[in-house]
């Protein structure tokens, strides 16, 4: 039987030839990974069930990312409970303060994340490492504390839809203008459990950070997980920082998709997701032009090298209106440190950002950057639900980093383009 690339994953994990959508079948995880908020549950499950040791020591992740730095006492005992939890059974991929980032930019960064695996972490944001051809999902607290203690874990096979991508991007679009795209087309529940898969001569023209982005938000259109095929792109980013050996798996060119769509890269301009909801994209050219309050440019979609490198090419030479706050946040501190070295800081400090330790921070609501009522924002970041970032009649509108820096300058959603000529 034809099989997709995630079909495949799965049945090499769970030791069978093949498997079927639908199918329920118990895999073999290849990492576990859990952040501040949610290994403290999963902890308490472990315990609760009474459990003794991990699984595996060198296969579990904890990163202290969303409230840290601790932003309070409550805060400060969680991640209190999940650095005792480390210590206590070696956890040799514990991250702390200083050393941590966001756990969906570290992860890739550091080689924990490689083709062909099966990852699961209780965040679900954990499909971002798909763009390395792998299988990664997010999970509960509890799944979490089962597969820590086993190294296994029950999986319902999803089906696929294939999203075929030509062409090339125009400039100042990056992998998150192509999805929200997609997800303004098919809509937040339009691959709900199932695997999006991502093929197509354009693949090539979108760097790894772009596929770590799209695949990053594959959950915001209800997807088990997202997918890329690995490629001489994927392969260059491996070298050197993924230690294993390990093995491609394709797509069968006969497997089958519950639907497939054609999308040419160059056609897509800059766009922006309105509140309340991921689907609400529009071209950020045709947004309206009331004033915005914010400006939020990383998180684990937007946080890394290539979007720092693009937001201050926007603002070089430029300031932020006058009563908007632009905040930056490297995404980890590699990012952090890169920023600096060129020159990157000079530029946002001169136009009059502020710059954060990397954090999860204001994408959840959690700290460093939240609204107040009425308040409107344009943000990297994943979501912008009702109250997502502060107070529930504030707003959030996602973008990529171009068009968040470009309204920051302009005080209200704008285009690079249409509003001045970046400075070289």
């Amino acid at each position: 039987m034809a099989m997709t690339m995630t079909q495949k994953i799965l049945a090499r994990h769970c030791g069978r030839d093949k498997v079927m959508p639908g199918e329920l079948i118990e895999a073999s995880v290849d990492l576990v990974l859990g952040n501040d908020i949610t290994a403290p549950v999963a902890i308490n499950e472990f315990e609760k069930a009474g459990f003794s040791k991990v699984w595996d020591p060198g296969r579990i992740a904890l990163v202290m990312d969303h409230f840290t730095p601790n932003k309070d006492i409550a805060a400060a005992r969680q991640c209190k409970q999940t650095r005792e939890f480390a210590m206590k059974h070696g956890i040799r991929h514990f991250f702390d303060v200083g050393e941590a980032g966001v756990e969906h930019a570290l992860l890739p960064e550091l080689g924990l994340a490689g083709p062909s695996e099966v990852i699961v972490g209780a965040d679900s944001h954990t499909c971002t490492y798909g763009a390395l051809g792998c299988f990664s999902t997010g999970v509960g607290s509890t799944d979490m504390a089962y597969a820590m203690a086993t190294g296994r874990l029950w999986f319902k096979v999803p089906q696929a839809i294939r999203f075929v991508l030509h062409g090339k991007p125009r400039e100042w679009v990056g992998g998150k203008d192509v999805i929200l795209h997609i997800i303004g087309m098919i809509g937040v529940d339009g691959a709900r459990y199932q695997s999006m898969e991502f093929t197509g001569d354009g693949i090539s023209s979108l760097s790894i950070e772009d596929r770590l982005c799209i695949a990053n938000m594959a959950i915001e259109a209800g997807g088990k997980n997202g997918i890329f095929p690995v490629d001489e792109k994927t392969a260059a980013y491996l070298s050197g920082r993924y230690p294993k050996p390990y093995e491609t798996l394709f797509a069968d060119e006969d497997a089958e998709y519950v639907e497939t769509y054609q999308i040419d890269l160059s056609q897509i301009e800059p766009v922006v997701a309105m509140p309340h909801l991921p689907e609400n994209v529009i071209p950020a050219r045709e947004a309206d032009e009331r004033p915005i309050d914010q400006v939020i440019i990383g998180s684990c979609t937007n946080g890394r090298i290539e979007d720092m490198r693009a937001a201050a090419a926007v603002l070089k030479g430029h300031k932020v209106k006058k009563g908007v706050r632009c905040i930056i946040i490297p995404a980890t501190q590699a990012v952090y440190r890169q920023a600096m070295d060129e020159g990157l800081f000079t530029i946002f400090l001169d136009a009059g950002c502020a710059i954060s330790t990397p954090t999860c921070g204001p994408c959840l609501g959690g700290h460093t950057g939240i609204l107040a009522d009425g308040e409107r924002a344009v943000s990297t970041t994943n979501r912008n639900f009702v109250g997502r970032m502060g107070h529930v009649t504030s707003e959030v509108i996602l973008s990529g980093p171009a068009v968040a820096a470009a309204s920051a300058v302009a005080g209200k959603i704008a285009v690079p383009g249409d509003i001045f000529t970046p400075k070289a």
